[in-house]
C-alpha cells in the first residue's frame, strides 16, 4: 500500500521534519486522484511515477511537462502549480476555492492568479483505467484468436478455458433472460461492462493500485454509458407506460413525474452502488493499515503487538473485497441488462400473450 510516511515531504533545501502519522492523508492520499502515481515512501521520500501534465489556457496556450516538475507540490513549473495542504497553509488561501490535487495558474509571486485552464492531463486513474482497457483488448482478442484457430467444437486451453464458462453465463444468465430477441446483439456490450469493470476493481486491490471504480466521476460516465444504452432502446410501449400509465386518470398526475424521475434515478443507483462499495472497502483496508502505525506512534511495542491482528483482519478483508469486485462488477451489468430489456418490452397485453403461450 502506499503513503505510509511518517515524515514530511521536505522543501528543497530543508532539513527532514519528522511528524506523527496521519491516518486521513494516508487514506485521503490513496483513494483520491492525483497527477503522478505514488507507490510508496521511502526513509520519508516518496517514489512516485511521474505523468503526463497537459495544461490549456487561453492567454499562454498549450502547456505539457512531466508532473515531477511540481516536486511533489513543493514547486511551480511554467507558471502552474500543483495545490497541496502545505501550499495553502503558506499562503492562507482557502482549501474551498483551491481544492487540494488540483492545478491552478500562478503569477512570479507564486499567487494564484484564478485564470482559467483546462486540465486534460494523464492522471493516475486515467493511466490505470488505460491499462485496463489494454488488458481487456490483450485478453478478449487472444480469447477470440483461440476460437479462430481451434473452432468452438475443441476443447478450450489457456484464457479461453478460464473465460468461457463466464462468457457462457454472462450470455444465458444475463442477457438471455433479460434481453429476450436482441441477447446477441447486446452480449458483447453487457460483457464489455463486466470485464472492464471487473478489471479494474482487480487493479484497485493491487498494492499501489489506483482507486478507478471507486472515483464518482469513473462510475458516473459508466452510468451515462448503460443509461444511453437503454435510451436508444426503448419503443413506444415503454414510453408509453412512462407518459400514459394504465392507471385511473386521476392518479396519471402523480404516477407520471415519478416514473419520468424514475428514469434518471436507475442510472444514479448504478453510479453510486459501484462508487460506494469499493471506496467503502478501500477505506476499510487502509484504516485497519493505519492502525498499526497509529499505535506505534503512541508505543512502539503496541505498534508491533498489534501487526499480526491487522494482518489477519486484512487477508479477510482483502477476500471480501476480492468477492466485491466480481459482485459489483456483475450487478451493474446485470442490472444494465435488466434497464435495456424493460425498455425492450412489449405491451403488457403481447407481454401476458406470450407468457400465456
Amino acid at each position: 500500500m502506499s503513503g505510509y510516511s511518517t515524515f514530511a515531504n521536505p522543501t528543497e533545501g530543508e532539513p527532514h521534519e519528522k511528524k506523527g502519522f496521519n491516518a486521513k492523508e494516508v487514506i485521503l492520499g490513496h483513494v483520491k486522484d492525483a497527477h503522478d502515481w505514488h507507490l510508496l515512501d521511502i526513509a520519508g521520500t516518496p517514489v512516485t511515477i511521474p505523468l503526463p501534465v497537459i495544461i490549456y489556457s487561453k492567454e499562454r496556450g498549450l502547456s505539457t511537462f512531466s508532473s515531477s516538475q511540481f516536486h511533489h507540490g513543493h514547486a511551480s513549473h511554467d507558471g502552474y502549480r500543483l495545490v497541496t495542504d502545505h501550499y495553502l497553509e503558506e499562503k492562507g488561501l482557502s482549501a474551498t476555492k483551491y481544492v487540494p490535487g488540483k492545478v491552478i495558474a500562478v503569477g512570479a509571486d507564486d499567487m494564484p492568479t484564478n485564470e482559467e485552464i483546462y486540465d486534460w492531463s494523464v492522471t493516475k486513474n486515467l493511466a490505470s483505467m488505460l491499462i485496463g482497457a489494454v488488458l481487456l483488448l490483450w485478453i478478449m482478442l487472444g480469447v477470440a484468436k483461440a476460437y479462430t484457430k481451434r473452432g468452438s467444437k475443441q476443447a478450450p486451453k489457456g484464457m479461453q478455458s478460464l473465460l468461457e464458462p463466464v462468457i457462457i453465463f454472462m450470455r444465458d444468465e444475463v442477457a438471455k433472460p433479460n434481453i429476450p430477441g436482441a441477447y446477441e446483439r447486446y452480449t458483447p456490450f453487457i460483457l464489455t461492462i463486466f470485464f472492464f469493470i471487473l478489471i479494474n476493481n482487480l487493479l484497485g486491490l493491487l498494492p499501489g493500485g489506483a482507486n478507478v471504480t471507486g472515483n464518482l466521476a469513473v462510475t458516473a460516465a459508466l452510468a451515462l454509458i448503460s443509461f444511453l444504452a437503454t435510451m436508444f432502446s426503448s419503443n413506444r410501449h415503454f414510453w408509453g407506460h412512462i407518459l400514459n400509465p394504465p392507471v385511473p386518470g386521476w392518479v396519471k398526475p402523480i404516477l407520471v413525474p415519478v416514473e419520468i424521475i424514475g428514469i434518471f434515478t436507475k442510472p444514479i443507483s448504478l453510479m453510486i452502488r459501484l462508487f460506494a462499495n469499493i471506496l467503502a472497502g478501500h477505506i476499510i483496508i487502509l484504516s485497519i493499515i493505519s492502525l498499526v502505525f497509529i499505535f506505534g506512534s503512541l508505543q512502539p511495542i503496541a505498534g508491533f503487538g498489534f501487526a499480526p491482528i491487522t494482518i489477519i483482519f486484512n487477508i479477510v478483508m482483502m477476500m471480501l473485497e476480492l468477492l466485491v469486485a466480481f459482485i459489483q462488477a456483475f450487478i451493474f451489468a446485470n442490472l444494465t441488462a435488466v434497464f435495456i430489456g424493460q425498455a425492450m418490452e412489449g405491451g403488457h397485453d403481447d407481454h401476458h400473450e406470450a407468457k400465456h403461450h
